[in-house]
């Protein structure tokens, strides 16, 4: 099937991916204003979307979030909500989440009514007009994107996992290593961390003679080495 193409005179809008660099945006928030990436310079950036205030899912995702913040800022990181709804909509809701419910929610939220930001960033749900899916993105403190995630408008966000994910980012960033699935709770490695396959035959050979020497790595094989925290 062929895909459709945008027309001639529509400019091409290139979402960042994994591994670049953040685009520089001015976005307003119910806290003001902030500069995007540098305001957020030297931290971690958890930015997550959401289709609307006043929507269930959205609050509960709210609440969640608010109810793990101080996890958030131990690992440096800053959360960061949007919409398209407007800053008085954000404004209300958080009033509202605040008296119903006794939490106050103390992140920003980005009011991106004309969906410039959405779009600049592939949140866009597809055939749903301007609403936003449940994105989420990662950035680090030299501002580029290290993790999306992608969620459908009927399905809240796991924040355990978010926070795995940001956890095993920094872990990797800082001793150059791997995490395995459900990391630090593997069924079988439990909380112990890989290391990256060697790149010749003599770092292989390499890497089974010090696994030989050091009692803190498991030798699988020259491709699979696991390593205590």
């Amino acid at each position: 099937m062929t895909q459709p193409t945008a027309a001639a005179d529509e400019p091409t809008i290139e979402t960042p991916g994994i591994g670049d660099s953040f685009p520089d945006l001015t976005v307003e928030t119910s806290m003001g204003e902030r500069s995007l990436p540098d305001d957020y310079e030297g931290s971690w950036l958890v930015l997550f979307s959401h289709p609307g205030d006043f929507t269930p899912v959205c609050t509960s995702e709210f609440v969640a979030f608010e109810q793990r913040r101080e996890e958030f800022e131990d690992l440096q990181a800053e959360l960061l909500g949007l919409s398209v709804d407007r800053v008085h909509s954000h404004i209300k809701w958080t009033e509202w989440i605040r008296d119903n419910l006794d939490v106050d929610i103390q992140f920003p939220i980005v009011a991106d009514d004309q969906g410039r930001v959405a779009e600049k960033l592939g949140m866009l749900h597809p055939g749903a007009g301007t609403a936003t899916v449940r994105s989420v993105f990662i950035v680090d403190p030299d501002g580029i994107v290290r993790l999306i995630l992608t969620y459908p408008m009927e399905i809240g966000r796991n924040i355990d996992e978010i926070l795995r994910s940001l956890r095993a980012l920094q872990k990797s960033d800082a001793h150059g290593v791997a995490a395995p699935a459900d990391w630090p709770d593997n069924d079988v490695f439990g909380d112990r961390v890989l290391l990256s396959p060697p790149a010749t035959e003599a770092d292989a050979s390499a890497r089974k003679a010090a696994a030989d020497d050091d009692d803190e790595l498991d030798y699988y094989d020259w491709w699979f080495v696991t390593r205590e925290q």
